[in-house]
């Protein structure tokens, strides 16, 4: 299913340009709100990689912007392909997690073969079968790909996509990227040109 599936540290390193790729764009925009400077103001995560990508978890740094402008100050944070949202695992184990969960549906062997636990992964397929289901993104996604199975989520989306593992993971991280963030207004249109 993904065992010729790579989440080692180029793949991450590749992740982290695009990132940096993003953050300058957002960077250049200026303030969403006040269309002042906007200066990074990066953080630390502590993100899970489990047994599917423990070199992800090296990779700790969240970007992130501040408006420079007196009486605004506020954050914007870009929209990122290596998290996803405010969860604590990299948003490429979220993905293929759920995709071993759909295949095994064995609590324990799921968590013997990914290290997430059961009920997690429980909980990730229910928002790939609910919350994710009313988003902008699923919708786009949904006009890009004829054929999606929602019962098959992420699954059906990744299984679609042209390329190599490392390539199907890659684009459907942009493709949840503007999920990431709330701060930063249609984050979609940032992420336009970053393959």
């Amino acid at each position: 299913m993904v065992g010729d599936l790579d989440l080692g540290r180029e793949f991450f390193l590749l992740l982290v340009r695009l990132d940096e790729g993003v953050m300058r764009r957002v960077a250049a925009a200026g303030c969403p709100r006040c269309e002042g400077p906007l200066h990074r103001s990066d953080y630390d995560r502590k993100p899970r990689g489990a047994l599917l990508a423990p070199a992800g978890e090296a990779f700790v740094r969240r970007f992130s912007l501040c408006c420079g402008r007196e009486g605004c100050r506020k954050r914007a944070t870009p929209p990122s392909v290596r998290f996803l949202g405010r969860r604590v695992y990299l948003g490429a184990v979220v993905i293929v997690a759920s995709m071993v969960a759909l295949a095994l549906r064995s609590a324990g062997e799921i968590q013997r073969r990914t290290g997430v636990p059961s009920r997690t992964t429980r909980r990730w397929l229910g928002w790939w079968q609910g919350p994710f289901l009313a988003t902008e993104e699923f919708v786009t996604i949904c006009a890009r790909l004829v054929g999606v199975d929602v019962g098959r989520l992420p699954a059906s989306i990744v299984g679609r996509l042209e390329g190599m593992w490392p390539e199907r993971m890659r684009r459907m991280l942009e493709w949840l990227a503007p999920l990431t963030t709330g701060s930063v207004p249609d984050g979609a249109r940032f992420l336009r040109g970053t393959a």
